[in-house]
């Protein structure tokens, strides 16, 4: 949600049988999410989407907080960019 407000009309939700869940990142999964990357069942290539060079920490830190903006999904650092 990148800190924006969402509204939620619940009127026009009720009747579709929805569930709803929040919460921060939830580590569960994150074995198997390990083993379908070693397995290279999944790509995790695919959702990178800036680059940086270690020395230029600010400026990714920068366009990941803006994620909304910079469309930024996953932003890698490096030693060479």
């Amino acid at each position: 949600m990148h800190g924006e407000p969402a509204t939620l009309h619940l009127e026009e939700q009720w009747i579709r049988n929805i569930t709803i869940t929040t919460g921060l990142v939830d580590a569960y999964s994150t074995a198997t999410l390990l083993r379908l990357l070693t397995s290279r069942q999944v790509d995790a290539g695919r959702f990178i989407t800036h680059r940086f060079a270690l020395d230029e920490f600010n400026q990714a830190y920068d366009v990941f907080g803006r994620a909304a903006e910079t469309g930024a999904l996953k932003v890698v650092l490096s030693r060479t960019s």
